[in-house]
């Protein structure tokens, strides 16, 4: 765990597992933004703790970096015991997936069962184990926002795509079940799909890059994460269950 930035925040947690050079990140730094403490998490701690120096930086907040490995239990545990450290979780995006996944559609009979397991441990088992290690903490003060990242693979069987689309199913049916057991008691449980394709921020591409103000069928992530912070701080008697987000341009697949 790695500790950057100012004085802590009043305010909860902000937990973001699953933070890549994307989306991930950009919604770290929103949540720093309006002012809360950050624990990022991802398995590649080097390079988490590069994004943790950033937004850090940037925002005058204060960012943990903290590792994990979210196909494994003890990884979950042992990095949520480093993450309630800080102070109790308020907001938790559970952003992960699986790494070794192909984007190239692989035939049924090539699929291996450890490729399938993995991604039902990551996407599934995972988000499981993260919503567990918070929840008490959101019942016992009776609030808190809860955020799962699916994609089209969520809504559809692709062929292709077993070992994703399970994952991903799984997902939002934990999602939807949470929603009617927790939601009454105060915590906000969304499920965000992400139909399209992000790249990198708008201000950070370069002049000919697809973006999304450039009608290139790509999602900007600074912009997609006011999604995530406008759900947390969506009013209690209209909550969102469920949103899909899709570029207004073209679409690239």
């Amino acid at each position: 765990m790695r500790n950057m930035g100012s004085s802590p925040s009043p305010r909860g947690i902000a937990a973001i597992v699953g933070v890549g050079g994307n989306l991930g990140r950009s919604v770290a730094r929103k949540f720093a933004h309006e002012g809360y403490t950050v624990a990022i998490l991802a398995r590649d701690l080097g390079r988490l703790s590069t994004f943790a120096d950033e937004i850090a930086r940037e925002e005058k907040a204060q960012v943990f970096a903290i590792r994990i490995d979210c196909s494994e239990t003890r990884s979950v545990k042992e990095a949520f015991e480093g993450v309630l450290s800080l102070g109790f979780v308020e907001v938790l995006v559970y952003n992960a997936y699986n790494p070794a996944s192909s984007w190239a559609p692989t035939a049924f009979a090539d699929v291996r069962l450890d490729s399938f397991e993995k991604s039902l441990a990551v996407s599934s088992v995972g988000a499981f184990h993260c919503a567990q290690q918070v929840i008490p903490g959101m019942v016992e003060r009776g609030r808190g926002t809860i955020l799962f990242t699916g994609c089209a693979a969520s809504l559809n069987g692709i062929a292709g795509y077993p070992d994703l689309c399970c994952g991903k199913f799984a997902m939002r049916g934990l999602s939807q079940c949470l929603a009617r057991e927790f939601q009454p008691l105060g915590i906000h449980v969304a499920h965000v799909i992400i139909d399209g394709l992000i790249g990198p921020p708008t201000s950070a591409a370069p002049r000919n890059a697809l973006s999304s103000t450039s009608g290139g069928g790509m999602m900007d992530p600074d912009v997609v994460a006011q999604t995530y912070w406008q759900l947390h701080v969506q009013d209690r008697s209209t909550w969102t269950q469920e949103i899909d987000l899709r570029p207004g341009g073209p679409r690239l697949f």
